[in-house]
């Protein structure tokens, strides 16, 4: 267990290591998952600022999850020269990036309860492992999406078993460690992968504008899909969003809005005991046969089968 503090520097690289990307973020590192239980996975607890002015953060290779674990926060995210995108988080918020390029971050917290994150890496060897495991020769196809003030039950539960394993004295079991380290490459790649026939183009819709749109969608799954409206958030017209959306993600947008409404309506049949015909509803299907043709399409069951599975 490695208990310190560190302190932001004025010469920031493009790209560094996970290890690294601490040195350039301001706050107080709690504890740091360095045992030999922690080959496949680099985690660190942190007190973060109340206020935190805006800084550029490195690119990494691995995967990074960050999970509020207590307090609340806007965080707001920009690529270099583009526009601020406000996050308000609160524990058990999550954000997701395997971002090839560097961008600019910043926040203020709220209220009393200090601002407190887990940070965790998942080395790029397990993960691109378990992705072709999944899927074959399309891994080399899979990107993984940026989630910025996300919430997944599921991730959450997971983490939670991982923060305390990382605060168990000896610093967890080696075996579990790397059990959870692997069921969480699975559902990252599961819920969050999107696929290119190619490598994802230079051109593509940028990391902030398309975290806004995603944003959006997810905040609007009750409603209609408005692609006008949608890249109106951005400020592109209707058909230069849907080209770069695509670039992108690998889907057109109104098929990334169904796959949102499908995911939003798997987590409630799996969470909650509302009926099919209300969480068909609630993401948009006001007709149940629809709702169900959707799912099945998507999903490969039917919502009752889901349910019970």
């Amino acid at each position: 267990m490695t208990v310190d503090s560190r302190e932001e520097t004025s010469s920031v690289p493009l790209r560094t290591s996970p290890a690294g990307l601490e040195t350039y973020i301001a706050g107080r590192t709690l504890v740091s998952g360095d045992g030999p239980a922690w080959t496949d996975m680099f985690v660190q607890v942190f007190s973060r600022r109340k206020v935190q002015q805006p800084f550029l953060v490195p690119a990494v290779a691995e995967p990074l999850v960050v999970w509020v674990i207590s307090g609340q926060a806007c965080v707001e995210e920009r690529d270099l020269g583009g526009e601020w995108v406000a996050n308000p988080v609160t524990a058990g918020d999550f954000f997701l990036t395997r971002s090839p390029t560097p961008y600019q971050l910043r926040w203020q917290a709220e209220g009393d309860e200090p601002f407190q994150v887990m940070h965790l890496y998942l080395s790029v060897s397990l993960f691109e492992r378990v992705a072709e495991e999944i899927l074959g020769k399309a891994a080399s196809a899979m990107h993984l999406r940026d989630i910025s003030g996300g919430r997944d039950q599921r991730l959450s539960s997971m983490l939670e078993l991982i923060h305390a394993e990382l605060m168990a004295e000896g610093q967890g079991s080696q075996l579990f460690v790397q059990g959870l380290a692997q069921t969480l490459a699975v559902h990252l790649i599961r819920q969050y992968a999107t696929y290119d026939t190619e490598a994802r183009p230079s051109n593509a819709l940028p990391g902030a504008k398309l975290r806004r749109a995603m944003a959006f969608m997810d905040a609007n799954l009750h409603e209609p899909f408005d692609l006008a409206r949608l890249a109106q958030t951005t400020g592109m017209s209707a058909f230069h969003f849907s080209r770069l959306f695509k670039k992108a993600t690998g889907l057109s947008p109104s098929h990334y809005f169904i796959r949102q409404r499908i995911t939003r309506a798997q987590q409630l049949l799996q969470e909650t005991d509302t009926s099919i015909i209300d969480v068909g509803m609630s993401v948009g299907y006001s007709s149940p046969s629809h709702f169900a043709q959707v799912f099945r399409r998507e999903a490969g069951v039917s919502p009752s089968d889901y349910r019970r599975s």
